[in-house]
This record gives structure tokens, C-alpha cells and sequence, in this order.
């Protein structure tokens, strides 16, 4: 069947105007409002240059095809999660590239109650509806458009998730990459007792300081160099549609995903004790501790957050986390949050008087990780393949690519599911050479 190149596992995205464009747009908003029968629909966008054009189109398909509008206009990906069920809409539409370059944009959609839509689950419908020209007739009883600011209303609703005071008069470098948490960021800081250094908070779509993708080495500095200058007791740094936050010690060193989900279950099963907390396959030996310690039951799931809040609703989970920085909240509509992390992680080093760097030096002790490497592949699927016979002895896994497991490391190695991409995560119980060593190792293998 012929494909839309934008149409990607979990969103849209791709280049502006060639993947994607208003006449696009406009389309995909006839079909989502069918495929979804959707009353009322909220729609909002990054700081991309692109983004009101293509928020305008889209916004035109809906309204064509007989829905009402609801428009949160610049905001970040988790204020969509919020205001569908907030607002009673049938679905809400996030136009974003995250931490794509200023050149890319893209959308995430959710049903009712935020219910993802990837392509497994719904994409692969509205593909095929605007390829076979499907998208239903105009509705001579065009929607309406309402323009609501729910800053207010979001940033009320952090407050289940955290006591201002109980943090203590922090200093706290904060980094909005120039995309769009610096709003939200303004919006909170009378409500707490901290002293915030702004780093490039200014929404600005030519992204002057680059990308805002804090995964990148070289994107890192600004935060590890203003906690160092101004002494400050934390680091944290957003993507560019700030579903994902990172945190930097005050020692300015960078942490890696994986330990802040054990810091947040820890956290979180110390106020809740047996409850489920859902994980990641690619690292996972220091959260099975965590949770095993904290008293609660772990469940592996599938990476990807489709999959992560699929599993949480099976399973009634408070909280799921992945490496990749994805943070996932029950009383959330079990969406992903790059707000909530920030307030839990300073209530959690207020509490213990202890500042980050100590509260994670355990983990990476008893844990080591190589964090995710990606190759480059010609042909990812065939490789997975030859590793998996090299490491024949080991315990396999596949919940999600290949998981070997030995008495003392093991790795995962999984595919990209847009790019010819293999990541690679090695992990040891306590021993960094051993680590090191199988994960040079591999990489020989992987890129031989």
C-alpha cells in the first residue's frame, strides 16, 4: 500500500512542506474528526514557524467536517493531555516536532480521556482514508472555534502532585531550550519557594541556541555551566514540547533517565507503598530493586508511550517510567509529564535534606549503564539476528528487540522505528569495567 512519509509509529512528523503541509493538514483534520466521530476536538501547538499554518488548516478540517474547536493555541504536548478530558473533548491534537530541527513538525493525537492514537491504533486508518480520498463529506453545519487559555486550570492541577511546602528555598537553573516550558515555567514560579535561574526561556522558533533536545552532549552545557556559576542545588532542562524533562546534580553532572525513574518510584511507592510501576525493558535491574525495596510490583512493558499507557491501564499502575525520559502519572489520564518530575524530584531532595547527587551515586554504583548508543545499520533486523546467536547463552528476551540477560550484566538491543537505527543499552550489578567491556564488545559486533 502507498505510505504517507509523515505517518510515523506514535505521531506525524516530517519536513515542512514536503512531508508535511497545510493542504495535508486539513485533510487530517477531516479524517481524525470521522475515524473519532468527535464533537469537539482541542487542538494547540509549539513555537515552530510552521506550526499556525498548519494549526490553521487543521483546524479548518475539523470544523469542515461539522466538529467544534477548541484552541489552547501555544502550549506544551501534556497541556493537550490534560485539557481533553479537563474540557470533555473527544480528542485533542498536539502540532509538534519536539526536538526535531526548526525545519520538521508533526502531530500527536489522543481520544477521549487522552487515549493515545499511533499508528497501531489509528494512524494506519487515517492514512489509508486520506490516500483513498475517504475523509468524508463537508458538513453543511460547520464547527465552531473557541480560543480558551487553560494555563490557570494546568498549572492547578500540578498541585495534586506535590506540597510547595515541603521544597525548600532551592536554587534551580532551568532551561526551556527556547521552546515552549518557559510559559509554563513563568506560570508556576510564584507558586514555589525556589530561586530559578531562566536559562533561553524565551519561546523563539529559530531555536538560536539549538535544538531543544537536552539527550544531545552538546546541548548540555548551558545548564551544567549555570548551575556551576551560580552554585545552584539543581539543573533541569525541557524538550522542545516539553513532555520530557532531564536533570543535571548540583556537581552539574548530567543523570541518566534510568536513575530518575528509580529516584521517582522510590518516591512515589514511599507515599504509596504496593502499588504497580510500570518500566521499560532496555534498563531495568536498578528499578526492579527500587520497587522490590519500596514494596511495590514491577511490570515491564513495551517501550514507546502508546504501549507504556496501555500496560498502566491494564494493570491500574500509579506511575511508569522510561530511560528515555518519558514520566508517566496515573492521575495524569496516564500521560507523559515533563512538569510534574521537576516538582516531585525538588520535593524529594527537600524532604531528605540530601542534595541529588547523593541520592542517585547509589543507584549508579550498584547499576552501571552505558546509556543508549545508537549504529547506524543497513539492515537492523538482520543484525539483531547475528547478535542474538553470538549471545546464544544467555537468557532471551524479546518483549521488546533483543534482552539478554547474564548472572551479572545485560544489554537490549532494539531498532529505531523511523530511522536504520540499533540502540544499544548495557547494564552491570556493580561492576563499571565489566560493563565497559561488554559494551565495546557489542558495538564491535553491532558495527562490524
Amino acid at each position: 500500500m502507498e505510505k504517507l512519509n509523515s505517518f510515523k509509529a506514535y505521531d506525524i512528523r516530517g519536513k515542512v512542506p514536503t512531508e508535511l503541509n497545510p493542504d495535508l493538514a486539513y485533510k487530517i483534520g477531516r479524517a481524525f474528526s470521522k475515524y473519532i466521530s468527535a464533537k469537539k476536538v482541542i487542538v494547540g501547538y509549539d513555537v515552530r514557524k510552521s506550526s499556525l499554518e498548519i494549526s490553521d488548516a487543521l483546524i479548518k478540517g475539523l470544523t469542515d467536517a461539522g466538529t467544534n474547536v477548541i484552541n489552547i493555541g501555544l502550549c506544551g504536548t501534556e497541556m493537550i493531555y490534560f485539557s481533553t478530558p479537563y474540557l470533555d473533548a473527544d480528542g485533542g491534537i498536539m502540532i509538534t516536532a519536539s526536538h526535531n530541527p526548526p525545519e520538521y513538525n508533526g502531530m500527536k493525537f489522543v481520544k477521549r480521556d487522552s487515549v493515545p492514537v499511533g499508528y497501531d491504533s489509528g494512524l494506519n486508518v487515517i492514512e489509508k482514508m486520506i490516500l483513498k480520498n475517504e475523509i468524508g463529506e463537508i458538513n453543511s453545519d460547520k464547527g465552531s472555534v473557541e480560543q480558551i487559555d487553560i494555563m490557570e486550570a494546568f498549572i492547578n492541577n500540578l498541585s495534586k502532585f506535590y506540597d510547595p511546602h515541603k521544597i525548600k528555598p532551592l536554587k534551580v537553573v532551568v532551561n526551556a531550550g527556547n521552546g515552549c516550558a518557559g510559559l509554563s515555567i513563568n506560570a508556576i514560579e510564584s507558586r514555589l519557594p525556589i530561586k530559578m535561574i531562566k536559562v533561553f526561556n524565551e519561546p523563539d522558533s529559530e531555536f538560536p541556541n539549538g535544538v531543544p533536545n537536552p539527550l544531545l552532549i552538546e546541548n548540555r552545557k548551558p545548564t551544567i555551566d549555570a548551575v556551576l556559576k551560580n552554585n545552584a542545588d539543581l539543573g533541569v532542562a525541557w524538550d522542545g514540547d516539553y513532555d520530557r524533562c532531564f536533570f543535571f546534580d548540583e556537581k552539574g553532572s548530567f543523570i541518566e533517565g534510568y536513575y530518575i525513574v528509580g529516584l521517582l518510584a522510590k518516591s512515589i511507592l514511599k507515599k504509596f507503598p504496593g502499588e504497580r510501576i510500570v518500566h521499560d525493558p532496555r534498563l531495568v535491574w536498578n528499578t526492579l530493586d527500587i520497587v522490590e525495596k519500596g514494596k511495590g510490583v514491577a511490570v515491564e512493558s513495551k517501550s514507546g508511550h502508546a504501549f507504556i499507557k496501555q500496560k498502566m491501564r491494564e494493570v491500574n499502575s500509579i506511575y511508569g517510567g522510561e530511560m528515555s525520559a518519558h514520566h508517566y502519572f496515573r492521575d495524569n489520564a496516564y500521560s507523559d509529564s515533563g512538569m510534574i518530575p521537576f516538582l516531585l524530584i525538588m520535593q524529594l531532595i527537600s524532604e531528605d535534606d540530601q542534595p541529588l547527587s547523593e541520592h542517585v551515586e547509589g543507584m549508579i554504583a550498584n547499576f552501571p549503564c552505558s546509556g543508549e548508543i545508537n549504529s547506524t545499520i543497513a539492515d537492523p533486523a538482520k543484525k539483531i539476528e547475528e547478535i542474538e546467536k553470538i549471545y546464544s547463552d544467555g537468557k532471551i528476551e524479546r518483549v521488546d528487540g533483543l534482552s539478554v540477560e547474564y548472572d551479572n550484566w545485560r544489554f537490549n538491543l532494539r531498532m529505531s522505528n523511523t530511522e536504520p537505527i540499533i540502540r544499544l543499552n548495557v547494564e552491570s550489578k556493580g561492576d563499571v569495567l565489566l560493563m565497559e567491556e561488554k559494551t565495546k564488545k557489542l558495538l564491535e559486533h553491532i558495527r562490524a
